[in-house]
């Protein structure tokens, strides 16, 4: 058995950037719903401590696809969806957004939000097919947006039908962005 930063260096020969991006984010998240992992006695990492990884097992097959990986990977992201949402957001040229960002309405909590541009009061939130077939998240997701934008908030909701083709969600994206900074 191996540790799940030589898992991925393993691997990494046979994957591609994005690939590894979304698995970094995977190992350095602190998340304990992300899919597929259980938190109970998975350590914790940091992006560093894989950089020490990488560093102490020198050149490999796919160690430079690892180092590009690494730059583009963040802590906090809290499922694949919302790793590949920022890429796609961020290989067009538009600016990062920040993951997880919380949102408050002076002290109040109002929500955390999958990635958002705070200064705009953007946020992006990916909807997985969970979101859509269990009534009590249906109805949160709803309640949610509603105090958002309450707030000022302008939410931005997307699908994987959005990833698989970015061009509208992207369209809609810039609009924001735009109309944001213009009313500044």
């Amino acid at each position: 058995m191996v540790d799940p930063v030589a898992a991925v260096f393993s691997c990494a020969g046979e994957l591609s950037v994005r690939e590894l991006v979304v698995l970094l984010d995977a190992l350095v998240t602190g998340c304990s719903h992300y899919p597929g992992l259980d938190e109970a006695g998975r350590p914790r990492l940091f992006l560093h401590e894989v950089e020490t990884r990488l560093d102490e097992w020198g050149r490999f097959r796919g160690s430079g696809t690892v180092r590009k990986a690494l730059r583009r990977a963040r802590e906090g992201v809290e499922s694949p969806k919302e790793t590949e949402t920022r890429l796609v957001i961020v290989d067009v040229g538009l600016p990062e957004p920040e993951v997880q960002f919380v949102v408050r309405d002076g002290s109040r909590f109002v929500a955390r939000v999958d990635l958002a541009y705070p200064e705009l009061r953007i946020a992006i939130e990916y909807e997985g097919d969970g979101h859509r077939t269990d009534k009590a998240q249906w109805r949160k997701d709803i309640a949610r947006q509603r105090d958002l934008e309450g707030c000022g908030w302008l939410v931005i909701r997307l699908t994987q039908s959005d990833l698989d083709d970015p061009g509208v969600f992207l369209a809609c994206l810039r609009r924001a962005l735009s109309s944001r900074m213009i009313t500044r």
